[in-house]
């Protein structure tokens, strides 16, 4: 498996998650199992239960100073940004009947990126900063060849991997989504003059 990148910009430079939640499950988990078993309302009830709570504050606090720092460092060398326009609740519904379990997994995981939390920190952030923010539609980004204009699944050969069946353009998938993220919203942008 290759690197797991939060976001990725157009000119390949990218961003690491911060995966708070996933760093600190296990310690939250094993709360939650010595929580399970303490007789309700009780000294160490109360007392595990605030530790339960001032964990979940740090996972918070650690997603938000993340995501903070992505934000100010893009909004400070970049005037306009194109972000595609991700609908978070869909791509995080709960799974019916089948592959319950792994639905859940990737469930958490993105949850545990707050995307909506950093187009909201960017957009203020920009605004702020005289910039402006505009969100594309999330559309085959990752399938489409930036050279050629081909769009096909076979041109995403792995997770991290592209190359074009007809041009045999090459590059990394996200590299390559966020090149067509740009196109996209260059097109937006002339639309609407």
């Amino acid at each position: 498996m290759g690197i797991v990148r939060f976001a990725t910009l157009s000119n390949g430079e990218y961003f690491y998650p911060a995966n708070a939640f996933q760093t600190l499950k296990g310690k939250l988990a094993k709360l939650q199992k010595r929580f399970k078993h303490k007789t309700k309302f009780s000294n160490n009830w109360q007392k595990l239960k605030t530790k339960i709570a001032k964990l979940h504050h740090k996972i918070a606090n650690i997603r938000k100073n993340h995501l903070h720092q992505i934000t100010n460092a893009i909004s400070q060398n970049h005037a306009l940004v194109f972000v595609e326009d991700l609908q978070v609740a869909n791509m995080s519904k709960r799974a019916t009947n089948q592959n319950v379990k792994a639905k859940s997994g990737l469930n958490r995981a993105i949850l545990d990126q707050s995307w909506f939390e950093f187009r909201r920190q960017l957009d203020y952030k920009l605004l702020w900063r005289g910039g402006h923010l505009i969100a594309v539609p999330p559309q085959n980004t990752s399938r489409c060849c930036p050279a050629c204009n081909r769009t096909a699944k076979e041109n995403r050969i792995t997770q991290e991997k592209f190359e074009c069946v007809r041009c045999g353009y090459q590059n990394n998938a996200d590299v390559v989504g966020a090149i067509n993220v740009l196109l996209r919203g260059q097109e937006v942008l002339t639309a609407q003059k």
